[in-house]
């Protein structure tokens, strides 16, 4: 087979595996919120905590609702932000609304609205990660807070915290102050698990030191523990000495080792610590 025609292969097969993510992920998004967010009247935000209020105000079929508000704001930001935004989120602007349908009279797996709020949280969370590692997007009120970014000049992140604020609020007026507070706490724990999902668990740490025994330190790394060091050039911002840093990538069972071996070596060291979500490379995770 040709190079050209393996490159279509694995295209075509990375294609398929994106509309699985966006139709599984959007299935996903539409459990959590049929069985714990909707029935509880936790309006976390997006178009599904306005379908939320629209439904304890007016009685409105929540998918159809969505579908109301879905499809005119993909149809904007096409319009307004351009094409980029792709069949892919068309399809999972399309696939949120029909399985928020099909699950309608799903009982409610909790009556406590706590649990609700930070398991519906978990599970919408897990299915938008899911969706966007599809490419793609479920449309909502992502779209509309870059139209209003784009308009206004304000930050993605302060749009999207201004149109969730407003639905939270609402939901504190339509429902009472304790569903809009758990509204809160569904929102925060959604935008957490899409962290993990995009990029996993943190199972390394990336480590830099700022030692005058770079050497000795290098050597009994790689006696110790075996990794790899990168030496890297590094000014005192109120001497203006030269020195170099040392940048290794640890697993986090081979931290403490690691630690071990500087205090032992050099005392005095200047260690910075922070967590590296994803390595690639010899060593670690295949490229």
């Amino acid at each position: 087979m040709s190079k050209k025609n393996k490159n279509k292969v694995f295209n075509s097969n990375d294609t398929i595996q994106e509309y699985i993510y966006v139709l599984l992920g959007a299935a996903v998004i539409a459990f959590g919120f049929s069985v714990f967010l909707f029935p509880n009247q936790v309006a976390s935000g997006g178009v599904s905590g306005i379908s939320t209020i629209l439904n304890g105000l007016f009685g409105w079929n929540a998918g159809i609702v969505q579908y109301a508000f879905n499809i005119p704001l993909f149809i904007a930001g096409v319009l307004v932000l351009g094409k980029r935004f792709g069949f892919k989120s068309f399809i999972g602007t399309i696939a949120l609304p029909f399985f928020v349908i099909l699950m309608n009279d799903w009982s409610a797996w909790t009556d406590n609205v706590l649990l609700a709020a930070i398991f519906g949280g978990i599970v919408v969370g897990l299915g938008i990660g899911l969706v966007f590692k599809g490419n793609a997007s479920t449309g909502g009120t992502d779209l509309l807070a870059q139209i209003i970014t784009k308009f206004t000049g304000l930050t993605l992140g302060t749009s999207v915290l201004l149109i969730d604020g407003i639905i939270a609020i609402s939901a504190a007026l339509v429902f009472d102050l304790e569903r809009g507070l758990y509204a809160l706490i569904g929102l925060y724990v959604t935008t957490k698990t899409i962290d993990i999902v995009q990029l996993g668990f943190s199972q390394s740490k990336m480590v830099y030191i700022i030692t005058n025994k770079q050497d000795e330190v290098r050597d009994a790394i790689y006696m110790e523990i075996d990794r790899g060091v990168t030496k890297m050039p590094a000014f005192g911002g109120y001497t203006g000495e030269q020195k170099l840093m040392l940048m290794v990538v640890v697993y986090q069972t081979e931290f403490t080792k690691l630690k071990q071996i500087i205090k032992t070596v050099d005392p005095s060291a200047f260690v910075i610590v922070s967590d590296a979500y994803e390595v690639l490379g010899e060593g670690f995770k295949r490229v």
